[in-house]
């Protein structure tokens, strides 16, 4: 999007926004009574803006201690607002952990959950002999060299659609197992392993149930095959511990006939230059 169209004021539309945000300090996306959320913080700002109560919906609900890179959302605005308000405007009020990547008109129609036919995460592992600031905090610290080979070729059998019974959190309320994973990959870039996974939707803690099965392999306590043993064993409880939340970024969005902008890559990958494609 150019200066000038940012400027136009919009009226009676729908805007979607491109959301960052660290997780490290929030209770998840979700609005909650009594715990800080990003919901509750970014809507917060918007209606300060809006003049009016400002509710959003967003493409996914990522846990406590989850980080965005581009978390998508939609809200409609009944007064004319220049598009620039919900870029200069909101990051200048909103928290330091969470910034507004993008701004843009959409059509009434769209909505950032329902109409989303790709969702991009990627979870990041480090196995650094030496210690660095922050690194607990943005990925999954490893004792252990991890086999990146043996972790890729044990993340292929999970391409295509299948019941992921086997990787679905307690509590999840989804009618059905069956997700489609469009592209999976498991790549070394110095101490950070990378897991870039994307599908049509997840399950709740599916990725995470995936990264720490992975990092059985890549530890060398578990074969490649075993993952799909699991997998095709439909049962959560021998698969092993959920990875923790802190390695997992919501990276992506995809929406057909939109091309919105992409994000930023999580912090620890910004110095390596962009990733191929999962």
């Amino acid at each position: 999007m150019d200066v000038e169209q940012a400027a136009q004021p919009v009226s009676g539309h729908r805007i979607a926004l491109g959301i960052a945000y660290t997780g490290t300090a929030f209770c998840g996306w979700q609005r909650q009574s009594g715990q800080p959320s990003v919901q509750q913080s970014l809507e917060s700002v918007l209606s300060q803006i809006a003049n009016a109560p400002t509710a959003v919906q967003a493409a996914g609900r990522t846990d406590t201690g989850v980080h965005a890179t581009n978390q998508v959302v939609h809200f409609d605005l009944a007064q004319e607002r220049p598009m620039r308000a919900w870029l200069q405007g909101a990051n200048s009020m909103l928290p330091s952990a969470i910034g507004v990547q993008w701004a843009q008109a959409v059509d009434t129609g769209f909505h950032a959950r329902f109409s989303a036919s790709e969702r991009r995460y990627q979870f990041l592992y480090s196995d650094a002999v030496i210690k660095a600031p922050g690194l607990s905090e943005q990925s999954w610290v490893n004792r252990v060299e991890l086999q990146v080979d043996e972790m890729h070729r044990a993340a292929q059998v999970l391409l295509g659609e299948h019941d992921f019974t086997s990787f679905r959190g307690a509590g999840c309320q989804s009618p059905t197992a069956y997700r489609r994973v469009h592209r999976i990959s498991v790549q070394r870039h110095g101490s950070l392993v990378v897991l870039d996974i994307a599908a049509n939707a997840f399950l709740l803690h599916m990725v995470r149930n995936i990264a720490g099965a992975l990092q059985r392999v890549g530890a060398g306590e578990k074969s490649a095959q075993w993952v799909g043993e699991m997998l095709q064993q439909r049962d959560r409880r021998p698969l092993g511990p959920t990875a923790p939340p802190q390695g997992l970024y919501l990276v992506a969005v995809r929406y057909p006939g939109y091309e919105f902008p992409v994000g930023p890559p999580p912090p620890l990958l910004r110095s390596l230059g962009p990733l191929a494609p999962a």
